[in-house]
């Protein structure tokens, strides 16, 4: 998959204390401390992965189902983010394939 931002332009400063920060072998690289980073201020951040996770779905990367489960949210309230981001919900499913998925489902919970 192609990065949305393939490179980062950052201040001198910036990149003196990432190559730092990985010379101390704490993080095996600059990304993976990016992403730790990352990680840790969406946690704080709920809202953030909420508008995150409705543009994901908005663009067709995210399913409801996995933009529910990334923003921490569940089905109902991911609808609820939706409706108030302006995004249109669609199905891309044909009704044979949304059956056939409602099939799958009951039988692998034993109905």
């Amino acid at each position: 998959m192609t990065p949305l931002v393939p490179t980062l332009s950052l201040s001198t400063g910036l990149n003196q204390e990432l190559a730092a920060l990985t010379e101390t072998g704490l993080y095996d690289s600059q990304e993976a401390f990016l992403t730790d980073a990352v990680r840790t201020f969406l946690a704080a951040r709920p809202d953030l992965r909420e508008a995150i996770a409705c543009k994901l779905y908005e663009r067709g990367v995210f399913s409801l189902g996995r933009a529910a489960e990334w923003s921490g949210m569940n089905i109902e309230a991911m609808k609820q983010a939706l409706e108030r981001w302006g995004v249109v919900r669609e199905a891309f499913e044909t009704r044979a394939q949304i059956e056939a998925m409602a099939h799958k489902t009951l039988t692998a919970a034993g109905r």
